[in-house]
């Protein structure tokens, strides 16, 4: 099993997650981060420290959020490691819960 970086990380990008991944699962698309389901070790470990509750487990992705399995997957081998904590993004707190920010993604990955 693996875990899933869903919408509302898309224009927040706290990072918090990232701190904590012993794996370097995480990928850095510009818009939000995505997990590669091929380093993920199922630890679990960036679900509670994701301050956007944007991280399911695979198994546990709401039904309006599991084209986000594909996405993570598609965008996991095509973006950069990010291992370490960044700022968020300015206005992270204003785009925290928001919808329909899926207009931000790349637009293949928005059409899987």
């Amino acid at each position: 099993m693996t875990y899933v970086v869903t919408e509302n990380c898309i224009k927040c990008k706290y990072t918090t997650c990232v701190a904590v991944c012993p794996t370097d699962s995480f990928r850095d698309t510009g818009a939000f981060l995505v997990i590669d389901p091929e380093a993920c070790i199922d630890c679990a470990l960036c679900v509670t420290e994701c301050p956007a509750n944007a991280i399911f487990p695979v198994h546990e992705v709401p039904p309006t959020q599991r084209d986000f399995i594909a996405i993570n997957a598609e965008l996991a081998v095509r973006h950069p490691v990010i291992t370490t904590r960044m700022p968020a993004s300015p206005d992270a707190d204003t785009w925290n819960g928001k919808a329909d920010k899926r207009v931000f993604i790349e637009s293949a990955a928005a059409s899987t």
